[in-house]
């Protein structure tokens, strides 16, 4: 759908949207690129109401024809709610959903646009500099303060399965094993050996059972250029399990900027991992830390093979799905190579 259509038709869905608004254009639609699970565009409304004159910035998350991860749009719009005005998490207001075709020709949500922020480049750390260990502290208070969120009664619990303590790791593997065994073009075997190295050495219960974001990392926020971060985006792989699971991949290595000193590349690892602690009411375990980070390796992997089938089967044209599933993919074997080795004496 060409922009000019997708402001005129947005613009009617908008009016009848909207209470009281009345005379609603688009006066600006600009696609945000950088991901490739939604199309994503920032709107600028203008409508008229009882008051005068209106404008107002949203952002449209809408359906590709295929995606980086399949996931459902209800998901994120309820973890984008559940955190909404909770523990100074700063998430932007979910304001419609739509689960048909109709509006736009494809599903998609709407959510209110934080204004002034810029993203964080994984691979450029040092442009952040010198507010690098700032940014960290917020990076990981936010994490925390995300795994301390009530489950219970919030609008995600009522969207996706609630495990049990002792299933959170189970269920993750399983879903990500299929993944890669399922959407892989050719074999697997650093995969594979992860997998069954994960199998059999089960990580600890979950501490609590915690709404996770799924894909919590540098790249995936946004700061104001002055020290704090003031969006956290891209909840589309959300659900609830193992808060171990976000600390994990939040530090897994492919997002610290070559800089593994420093945990996801901001802070020395006992000041981040004690502000973890204290924000999510966690105490850290190191066998669950463990598990979990070479979990992370797995799940990279399985988006990067899915993200590879799309690519060459012509279902998605962006140029970011074939750099994740031969740049990234050939990152995270190596990764696990080089930490399952030692463990079954296999050394350099």
């Amino acid at each position: 759908m060409l922009e000019a259509e997708l402001a005129a038709r947005f613009a009617a869905y908008a009016e009848a949207k909207l209470l009281g608004a009345r005379n609603v254009s688009v006066a600006n639609v600009a696609r945000i690129h950088g991901g490739a699970s939604r199309q994503t565009y920032s709107i600028d409304l203008t409508y008229d109401d009882a008051t005068g004159p209106k404008t107002k910035g949203l952002v449209l998350r809408r359906d590709p024809p295929d995606s980086l991860i399949d996931t459902e749009r209800r998901v994120e719009f309820a973890a984008i709610r559940s955190a909404y005005g909770q523990k100074d998490i700063p998430v932007p207001e979910a304001l419609f959903l739509e689960t048909e075709n109709d509006a736009l020709g494809a599903p998609f949500f709407v959510m209110g646009r934080i204004e002034g922020g810029v993203v964080a480049n994984p691979f450029k750390l040092d442009m952040i500099e010198p507010h690098r260990a700032d940014i960290g502290r917020d990076f990981f208070q936010h994490l925390g303060s995300i795994a301390a969120l009530p489950v219970e009664g919030s609008a995600l619990a009522h969207e996706v399965e609630v495990p049990a303590p002792d299933a959170c790791w189970k269920r993750e593997l399983a879903y990500w094993s299929n993944e890669i065994r399922s959407n892989a073009k050719s074999p697997q075997p650093v995969a594979e050996a992860a997998i069954r190295h994960l199998e059999r050495n089960p990580p600890p219960p979950a501490q609590r059972l915690s709404i996770v974001h799924g894909d919590y990392r540098t790249g995936n926020f946004l700061h104001d250029e002055a020290g704090s971060i003031n969006a956290i985006l891209d909840w589309e792989m959300a659900h609830i399990g193992d808060p171990y699971e976000d600390l994990a991949w939040a530090t897994d290595p492919l997002w610290c900027g070559n800089d593994m000193e420093r945990a996801a590349g901001f802070l020395p690892w006992p000041e981040a991992i004690e502000i973890w602690q204290r924000a999510s009411g966690c105490r850290f375990d190191p066998a669950a830390f463990e598990w979990w980070s070479i979990f992370a390796h797995v799940k990279a992997l399985g988006i990067w093979v899915t993200s590879e089938k799309a690519f060459a089967n012509a279902e998605n044209d962006d140029p970011i799905l074939a750099w994740s599933g031969w740049f990234t993919h050939a990152a995270h074997e190596l990764m696990l190579a080089m930490r399952l080795g030692p463990k079954y004496g296999v050394t350099q």
